[in-house]
Order: structure tokens, then C-alpha cells, then sequence
């Protein structure tokens, strides 16, 4: 008994080990570690607006088998029970009886017509709108992962500045309050000061809770809710290529490559078909049937039967009039498909005016960053050179502050730059479809 007990306990000290392990698993579960590719990667698994794109991939391939289906042999059995009472037949004189009776049928029929064919052909245009839609969803979801991503990393980026200017504000402030209890600075400094710590701490919040909203985005990208802790494993330098950006510039815009306008291309063809559709009303359909069944009498009673074992049939249907219906929908068609092309064209031109303005908008984000670039390492060299001289009695408190908001207004801009021409960059990239 004492060697079960031990045997038993053994078992469960050692089985704890994996159970705090499952409890880790569990609790990590809600934690993500990402790159900017792993959290593009991750969103094309799990984005649920890419799942439905997808699934409408399968239902037009199963709206195709439906419209190839009818054009394939129906097969349909069936049984009949019949009781006429005790109902005779009375046929020249002779009273024949009426027993109850089952009848088994199997009937195959077939039926075609022009519309069959046509539908066909506007399911797999449908298909291939369905596959470019795809394609489309998976190119807006890893556009906005990475804009996401590149804000957050701007918005922590500036969040820190702001971190790092209180501290030295409140640094500043205290110092400041020093100097005025030894009688070397006014009270009104410390109190401007004190002001300046107010709006900075102000800021931070909410800049804090802007950051918090573009997690809670990205998480909603990623398919995740935003009970999930992200956690960006690259800083904004790692993935943020200058160079790259500008390359792209010289690169040409190809019309067919573009989504939008492949959609439209397809759509267009949608409308071309949909006319010759409409002229199928007027074509005939012709439609054939074989039957088997067999009559079976529960009586031993003579009786008459006088169902054929095997009927063969067609038929055909040939449309005559139908008091202009016809006519109007064939020029509904007609003008649903000039609708198209003429949205064709208009896309066209529009998709050509964009590359230009999204080449003109990656240029003057360039531009930008190369300006703010120099006007921080001047803010910087500004503000070194006043910290310096506050620290030997040469400059006042003020003048530390502005040149520290200055400061913080250049880095401000250096960030939002970066962020300007990686957006633009994106913007471009989506269109070139690269």
C-alpha cells in the first residue's frame, strides 16, 4: 500500500513540470512576437475577409457544376400506389377488374439549350474574378499590415522622444526650482517650465492611446482581437530602406498587372456575355426522355394493364413571341456591356493619372525625409550648443526649452517623414502590383 502511495506521488511531482508548461502555452497563446514579414505572413493565414475571398473561389466552382449539371442526363425513379375500391372497368359488356396496384418508373431525360452553354462560359469568368478577388484581398491585407506596422513603430519611435523631452523638462524644472531658492531665477521661469511639463505629460497621453489604437487595427488585420499583446520585433531603421523606395520610381507601370483593372477586364467580358445570354431566349431548346417502369397488380384477378414498359419522347420548344420581353432585355444587355467599357476607359485613364500622383507623392516624401534630415542634425547641434552654455550661466532656462522643443519638433518630423515615404512607397508598390 505505502509503495502505491509513493509510486502515485511520484506521478504527480513529476507530471507538474508539464503542467505548468501547458499553463505557460496557454498564456502565451495571447502573446505575439512579429516581424514585419511574419506579421504579414500570419495575417494571410488568419484574416477572415481573405477566408471568405477564398471560399468564394469554391462556391463559383460549385455555381459552374450546378450550370454543367443541368446540361448532363436526370435520373429519377419512382413508385406509385393505387387503389380504386373495387372499381370495375366496364368495356363492351365484360366488367374488368380494377385492383390496387403499384407502378415502378425510371425515367433519364436531357435537355439543352443555347443558355446552358453561355452560363457555362460566365462561370468561368466568374471563377477567374473570384481567383483575381483573391489575390486583390491577400495585396490590401499585407499593404495594411505593413502600414500598420510602420506606424507603430513611428508612434513608439515619437512616444520615446516625448518620454525622453519630460524627463528632461522635469529635469530642467527641478534645476530650475534650485536656482530660484538660491535667488539666481525668477519664479516665472520654473512656473513656464512647470507649464511645459504639464502639455508634454498632456501629449504623451495621448499619443499613448493613439498607439494603443493602431495595435488593437493590426491585431484586427492579423485576425486576432485585441486581447492579444503584439509585441514588433523590428525597429523602424531595420525595415525602412530609402534606396529601395526610389528604385521603385523606375520602375513602368503595366496596366494588365493592376488588379482593379484586371476586375474590370473581366467584368466587361461579364457584360459581353451576358448579351449573347440574352439572345439564347430566342434560340430553340430541345429536350429527350426515356422511361422504363413496370406494373405490378396485388390481385390474381384478371385485370388490363395498360402501361408500356418503355416510352421514348423529346420535344421541341420554339420561342415565337413574347410581346417585346425579349427585345428589352436584349438591349438592357447591350447597354449594361457600353456601361462597362466606358468604366473600362474611365478606370484606365484614372489608374494612369494615380501612378503619376503616387510617383510624385514618393518623390516629394524623399525629398522631405532628406530635408528633415539635416534640419534634426541642426536641431541637434542647436540644442547641444544651448545646453552647453545654460550649464556655464550663458543661456537662460527659456532658451533651453524653446531649443528642446525644437528639437523634439525636428525629430517629430524626421519620424513622420520616414513614415511619409514608406506609406507612399507602399501605395506605389500596391499599384505596380510588386
Amino acid at each position: 500500500m505505502q509503495k502505491k502511495i509513493i509510486i502515485i506521488i511520484a506521478f504527480i511531482v513529476a507530471s507538474l513540470p508539464l503542467v505548468a508548461q501547458e499553463s505557460l502555452v496557454a498564456a502565451d497563446s495571447l502573446n505575439l512576437s512579429l516581424t514585419l514579414k511574419e506579421a504579414e505572413d500570419y495575417a494571410l493565414e488568419h484574416n477572415r475577409t481573405l477566408q471568405n475571398a477564398s471560399l468564394d473561389v469554391k462556391k463559383a466552382y460549385a455555381a459552374r457544376w450546378q450550370t454543367i449539371a443541368s446540361m448532363l442526363p436526370q435520373v429519377n425513379a419512382s413508385f406509385d400506389y393505387s387503389n380504386m375500391c373495387g372499381y370495375e372497368m366496364a368495356i363492351m359488356g365484360q366488367h374488368i377488374a380494377m385492383p390496387p396496384s403499384g407502378t415502378f418508373a425510371v425515367t433519364t431525360s436531357v435537355a439543352l439549350t443555347g443558355s446552358q452553354i453561355v452560363a457555362t462560359l460566365l462561370n468561368n469568368i466568374a471563377i477567374e474574378m473570384s481567383d483575381i478577388s483573391v489575390k486583390k484581398t491577400e495585396q490590401n491585407i499585407t499593404s495594411n499590415v505593413a502600414s500598420l506596422y510602420m506606424s507603430i513603430l513611428a508612434m513608439e519611435k515619437i512616444s520615446g522622444l516625448l518620454d525622453l523631452n519630460l524627463k528632461n523638462l522635469e529635469k530642467l524644472h527641478q534645476s530650475t526650482l534650485n536656482a530660484v531658492n538660491i535667488g539666481v531665477a525668477e519664479p516665472t521661469d520654473a512656473d513656464q517650465i512647470s507649464v511645459q511639463v504639464s502639455s508634454m505629460q498632456s501629449r504623451i497621453n495621448s499619443t499613448n492611446r493613439s498607439l494603443e489604437m493602431l495595435y488593437n487595427s493590426l491585431a484586427l488585420q492579423l485576425g486576432r482581437g485585441v486581447e492579444y499583446k503584439l509585441t514588433l520585433t523590428q525597429s523602424f531603421t531595420d525595415v525602412m530602406n530609402a534606396d529601395a523606395a526610389i528604385e521603385l520610381l523606375y520602375t513602368d507601370f503595366n496596366l494588365a498587372q493592376n488588379y482593379d483593372y484586371q476586375l474590370l477586364q473581366k467584368n466587361t467580358e461579364l457584360s459581353k456575355k451576358q448579351i449573347t445570354l440574352a439572345a439564347m431566349d430566342y434560340v430553340p431548346t430541345v429536350s429527350a426522355f426515356y422511361q422504363y417502369s413496370a406494373k405490378e397488380y396485388f390481385s390474381d384477378e384478371p385485370t388490363m394493364n395498360m402501361t408500356a414498359p418503355n416510352v421514348v419522347g423529346f420535344s421541341l420548344k420554339v420561342p415565337i413571341w413574347s410581346s417585346g420581353r425579349r427585345a428589352s432585355v436584349l438591349t438592357e444587355k447591350k447597354i449594361a456591356y457600353q456601361k462597362a467599357q466606358n468604366q473600362l476607359l474611365d478606370t484606365e485613364n484614372a489608374l494612369r493619372v494615380q501612378d503619376k500622383q503616387l510617383r510624385y507623392n514618393l518623390t516629394s516624401a524623399y525629398e522631405n525625409y532628406q530635408t528633415q534630415t539635416k534640419n534634426l542634425e541642426v536641431s541637434q547641434r542647436v540644442f547641444d550648443n544651448i545646453s552647453q552654455k545654460y550649464e556655464h550661466g550663458y543661456a537662460s532656462s527659456t532658451d533651453v526649452t524653446n531649443s528642446s522643443m525644437s528639437l523634439l519638433t525636428a525629430q517629430s518630423n524626421y519620424v513622420s517623414a520616414m513614415l511619409e515615404m514608406v506609406n507612399a512607397h507602399i501605395e506605389l508598390k500596391k499599384l505596380l502590383n510588386k
